[in-house]
């Protein structure tokens, strides 16, 4: 159990360090992420920025993701939840296009209308305060993939096993401090699990 973001940030850097992680570039995910990333940053002398994704909303219920998509337009798509759910090809165009372009606007917000820092060849780690479905954290890593890093990570407090296994296809190494077999939501793991505000995640980057 963290107590807050922070306290997830400050456990989980020293475990990277303890594990002599070499990272030139941290990206946190806005904006829950950003608490988390700035203590692994320092601790890893690297530079901070943001990797930014939007969930896709299934046309009924909003809060499950049909996959993500990232500010770049690198997507990611749940298949069995498409088959399943079997959303028309019009909906999924029309929810990827605009949460495509609110991605990008926030990417602007956050770097003042700057793209992704260069990443070619570097060490990147992809920071987040958990990972539930895996969507957003699939789309941002695509993202990073399609910049030419040496090698990419992700680094999470905690993780359902499920997203966890998933990802290792996208990753070079992930990090995740618990994996609980009982997982339900990111929010259980934590004392304090509070709205972070862009204007608080930016406080983040200075």
């Amino acid at each position: 159990m963290f107590e807050d973001r922070t306290d997830a940030g400050d456990r989980l850097a020293a475990a990277l360090v303890g594990r002599g992680l070499d990272v030139d570039v941290v990206l946190g995910i806005p904006r829950g992420a950003l608490p988390v990333a700035r203590p692994v940053a320092d601790a890893l002398a690297a530079d901070i920025d943001v990797v930014v994704a939007r969930k896709l909303g299934a046309p009924e219920n909003p809060e499950v993701a049909l996959g993500a998509v990232a500010s770049d337009g690198s997507v990611w798509y749940n298949d069995g939840l498409l088959e399943r759910l079997d959303p028309d090809e019009k909906y999924l165009e029309e929810i990827r296009t605009e949460e495509a372009a609110n991605a990008r606007e926030k990417a602007d917000r956050y770097r003042e209308g700057d793209g992704l820092p260069e990443l070619a060849g570097k060490r990147v780690l992809v920071v987040d305060d958990g990972v539930a479905t895996g969507a957003t954290a699939t789309a941002c890593l695509r993202q990073v993939r399609e910049a030419g890093p040496e090698w990419v990570g992700l680094a999470v407090p905690v993780g359902s096993p499920r997203a966890i296994d998933d990802l290792e296809r996208e990753a070079d190494e992930i990090i995740a401090l618990e994996t609980p077999a009982d997982f339900r939501a990111v929010g259980q793991y934590y004392r304090t699990f509070g709205q972070v505000s862009d204007d608080e995640a930016l406080e983040y980057l200075e």
